[in-house]
């Protein structure tokens, strides 16, 4: 059993990592400051089963004002999914946002990081978006990053800095770089609880584009495991992983299996290409398979159907 803490604990990847580990023993602290980006109310639904574990310790607050001194003691492990996800809203104003919680919140985190005695892994949830418009499908984590959008820029940032650590300060990090994760408890502007809720709703679905983008879809539980074993693998240590689904689906594809899915066709309406958006993701996850034992277990259908599910339970 050990002491772990999980940012963003509220969160839809982060709920599900803090209540595996606290299945399997662990004493969690979970940190999330229940910011508006989405409707807090969500979060709290998310979290609101965890109470009744007795290892459960839930705080809410701000990365950058918290005493980590005292937070880490003792603690094993750092779980930092924390950050301002959303890649549209990453332009313009939102940016602020972007630096502070990305970029400023996982300095401090690290900052601490270097003095924690008993820590010995801080795994950061990276991303897919640091590779842009990758010239090369499946990408391989050698590909050199080059963010399309202030998000990944950010996150980018954020993930260099855990190397600075890593290599000045011996701080044991490992960085996870998620292709869109999807299933139960997916954030609301995420495009499957999107184009759910739409169908629930009986409104057209937007599709960005003509619709013949890809994407590499991983499911929760997968990047939860992949998790798991980035804290405990040694080889580990100061490594970055592709953490995807081993699928590469067409966006269209995708509709056509959510109209067999909920038995009815699915009224469409095409806009306008989102600014930031790659047009092609696909995860080469050789080296995951090869240093944490990574390996995919939920297919894409079956993800689906469980996030549908889950919708329709929500709303």
């Amino acid at each position: 059993m050990a002491k772990v803490i999980v940012t963003g604990a509220a969160g839809f990847i982060g709920s599900q990592l803090a209540e595996t580990l606290l299945k399997q023993g662990d004493e969690v602290i979970g940190i999330d400051e229940f910011n508006d980006y989405y409707d807090p109310a969500l979060k709290r639904k998310n979290v609101a089963h965890l109470h009744w574990f007795p290892g459960f310790e839930l705080i809410e607050g701000n990365i950058q004002f918290l005493n980590w001194q005292t937070l880490l003691k003792d603690v094993e492990v750092v779980y930092h999914q924390a950050a301002q996800a959303g890649v549209r809203a990453s332009w313009g104003q939102g940016f602020r946002a972007y630096t502070e919680r990305n970029i400023s919140a996982t300095q401090i985190l690290l900052e601490a990081a270097k003095d924690a005695k008993h820590l010995k892994r801080l795994v950061f949830a990276s991303t897919s978006s640091v590779y842009g418009d990758a010239e090369t499908l499946p990408t391989h984590e050698k590909i050199c990053p080059a963010p399309v959008s202030p998000y990944g820029i950010t996150k980018l940032a954020a993930e260099r800095l855990c190397g600075l650590y890593q290599k000045n300060f011996g701080v044991p990090f490992v960085a996870l770089r998620y292709f869109t994760v999807y299933g139960p408890r997916q954030r609301p502007d995420m495009a499957f609880h999107k184009f759910f809720k739409s169908i629930l709703q009986d409104e057209a679905i937007p599709i960005y584009g003509d619709g013949l983008q890809t994407r590499d879809f991983t499911f929760v539980s997968d990047a939860v495991a992949a998790n798991l074993a980035a804290a405990s693998v040694p080889e580990a240590v100061g490594e970055i992983f592709n953490i995807g689904g081993g699928s590469r689906v067409v966006l269209k594809e995708v509709l056509d299996t959510m109209e067999e899915i909920v038995g009815k066709p699915i009224k469409r309406i095409h806009i306008e290409k989102a600014m930031g958006d790659a047009r092609h993701t696909a995860a080469d996850v050789s080296k995951a398979q090869r240093i944490l034992g990574y390996q995919p277990k939920v297919a894409f259908r079956e993800g689906l159907m469980q996030e549908w599910e889950w919708v329709k339970a929500l709303y």
